[in-house]
């Protein structure tokens, strides 16, 4: 495992990027309504991100079509936007995307209600971004990287929920996805120790049911759903490990943060 450590000056270029992603999931949050398709979410998303001087980069890695992964329901990642796919009222929709800014990568995703959801898919969605932060909680210098995983899965659980073990987060800065990889789910080991200069993306994918996924036939074998067709939920943000506390990135403006973890909060200063 060979993580890179980011210098103060590549650390500053992170954060001018994690700007712009605040800035397009502000966007996005305009958007989601009923009667949008997910391809026009693509498109409009995909323009708004170059208008920043940012590059889209989901786009063409390794042959993904499209900026932006639009996941919706039972869609667990890289949801493929269509113009077949059309938002209804009552769905979620997850949109993760990736961008480029002065060389250097900003991730991040959110599950957003469209119109009036249930109150199941509501607290699918809050426990899923209360996951994050309690696993963020653990990403303090000195701690180990599997605390994070541990951290996140046991609040999953304790809440009914499981896992997708399938999928991790990653490491990230000048290439989307650099080591270490991130578990969402408890680990045997402690893992690696947490430096001062580690960029890493946190992202539970949180299943109602069963942790197990499986390829949709639709497209080249990027769409996973949950295996049992029950509600998924994602939540992610681009962070630093900083000798002040984790540093967290990718916050969208105004966005609501749990309590719990409100004296924990080291937020982008570019944010500010």
């Amino acid at each position: 495992m060979a993580i890179i450590i980011k210098t103060e000056k590549e650390l500053e270029l992170m954060r001018e990027a994690g700007v712009c992603m605040s800035k397009v999931h502000s966007f996005v949050e305009t958007l989601i309504k009923p009667g949008i398709s997910t391809y026009d979410l693509d498109q409009e998303i995909e323009a708004y991100i170059r208008s920043l001087g940012c590059i889209p980069t989901e786009k063409g890695y390794e042959g993904y079509p499209a900026s932006i992964c639009a996941s919706v329901n039972n869609v667990v990642v890289h949801g493929i936007p269509r113009k077949d796919i059309i938002l209804k009222e009552g769905d979620i929709i997850s949109v993760d995307i990736t961008l480029a800014k002065n060389g250097y990568q900003s991730d991040a995703c959110r599950t957003l209600p469209v119109g009036k959801v249930s109150e199941e898919a509501e607290r699918l969605m809050r426990v899923t971004k209360e996951s994050f932060f309690k696993a963020t909680q653990q990403a303090y210098v000195g701690n180990h990287l599997f605390d994070i995983s541990a951290a996140m899965d046991e609040y999953v659980i304790k809440n009914g929920y499981s896992t997708v073990r399938d999928l991790t987060g990653h490491g990230i800065g000048k290439d989307m996805h650099e080591d270490p990889m991130v578990p969402c789910y408890k680990q045997k080991r402690r893992g690696p120790k947490l430096v001062h200069g580690m960029t890493i993306c946190i992202e539970p994918m949180v299943n109602q049911g069963t942790w197990q996924l499986y390829y949709s036939n639709d497209d080249e074998n990027w769409t996973l759903e949950t295996a049992d067709g029950r509600l998924s939920s994602h939540y992610e943000n681009t962070i630093a490990i900083t000798n002040e506390g984790p540093e967290i990135l990718t916050l969208t403006e105004g966005e609501e943060i749990p309590e719990f973890f409100k004296n924990d909060l080291h937020i982008n200063k570019h944010m500010l």
